[in-house]
């Protein structure tokens, strides 16, 4: 009877021991397998660093002038942002003192519509009244007569040759 565990053993459940040959394939496909993993990540790495050169090389002069002046433009940027929200502090303080005084302008105005109104009214009635017109234009009251158009000049006609 054989071992089970012996090189000639056929049986479908039996171990196999592996022979030298077998252990130097094994590591001869690996060795293999690596170096082709190698070879592609190479190429790979060539093919993005040439991309990446190449990108570099057409990239217009003004786009890398650009690029080297952002820093600059963000800190002005900065710089902007904070000067714009002190001046918004500024403002809201100052609307704050002043919210009284248009509280006042608030109450008042209603008040200065409403005398104007009661002025139109009145003068209105006073033009209805005979002879006020008369009396106005007498003591100087009414509006200058606005100026009459001057006619505008006659075009010559062009006599063509």
């Amino acid at each position: 009877m054989t071992d089970p565990g012996q090189p000639g053993d056929k049986r479908p459940g039996a171990r196999r021991v592996p022979t030298p040959a077998d252990v130097l394939a094994a590591a001869q496909s690996a060795v293999d397998a690596a170096q082709s993993a190698a070879g592609q990540a190479l190429e790979a790495a060539q093919l993005t660093a040439g991309q990446a050169f190449d990108a570099a090389v057409r990239l217009p002069p003004a786009s890398a002038q650009l690029a080297a002046q952002l820093p600059d433009v963000l800190e002005n940027l900065s710089n902007a942002i904070d000067r714009l929200n002190a001046t918004i502090d500024r403002l809201d303080r100052t609307l704050a003192l002043a919210d009284p005084a248009f509280a006042a302008y608030d109450r008042l105005l209603p008040r200065l519509e409403a005398m104007i109104a009661l002025g139109e009214d009145l003068f209105g009635a006073l033009a209805r009244l005979p002879g006020v017109g008369r009396l106005g234009r007498m003591a100087g009251f009414t509006a200058a007569e606005p100026p009459e158009p001057e006619p505008e000049p006659k075009k010559r006609s062009r006599r063509r040759s």
